[in-house]
């Protein structure tokens, strides 16, 4: 049975929020944490304040995600440096996949649906047998990308599901 016809909700909707509204501040944080990531990687050392903005912004966006607070801390502090070591270039692109635990923990995901974990990995261990050069980088991140928000649409359909017969 799909989420949608069990009657299923976001549990991350369902929190008390201190301010801001479910949608702005899941729209918001969303934007930020890419935006922050894309800005630090598309920085170099000729745009060195460029890397301490992307760094800031992208920590921001965790902190202002609907959640609850150690949860946030728990992605913002790997994710924070994962985005760093993406830097590296293509190969690391397998590290993808520790910010997508900080997503699923985050989005209060089941441990059920951590099984999807699995295709981040693999698509970072694969896409890097093609792409090898940082100037590659755009390219592979895309790619890695496609799989992680599948990855997360599909851990948001294994949450939906109930387990009982």
């Amino acid at each position: 049975m799909s989420g949608a016809k069990s009657g299923w909700r976001e549990p991350t909707s369902l929190l008390p929020l201190r301010w801001g509204t479910y949608r702005g501040r899941y729209l918001a944080g969303l934007l930020l944490i890419v935006g922050g990531a894309v800005q630090l990687q598309g920085s170099n050392t000729w745009t060195l304040p460029l890397l301490l903005i992307g760094a800031t912004t992208h920590a921001v966006g965790w902190g202002i995600m609907p959640a609850k607070g150690w949860r946030r801390i728990v992605a913002v502090v790997p994710s924070s440096a994962i985005i760093w070591l993406l830097l590296t270039g293509p190969l690391s692109l397998w590290m993808l996949s520790i910010i997508y635990i900080g997503w699923l923990i985050v989005r209060h995901r089941p441990l059920r649906s951590f099984v999807t974990v699995l295709f981040p990995v693999a698509s970072g261990v694969i896409v890097a047998q093609y792409f090898h050069e940082y100037s590659e980088m755009p390219e592979a991140l895309a790619i890695s990308m496609a799989v992680f928000v599948a990855s997360a649409w599909l851990a948001r359909v294994i949450a939906g599901t109930t387990t009982s017969q």
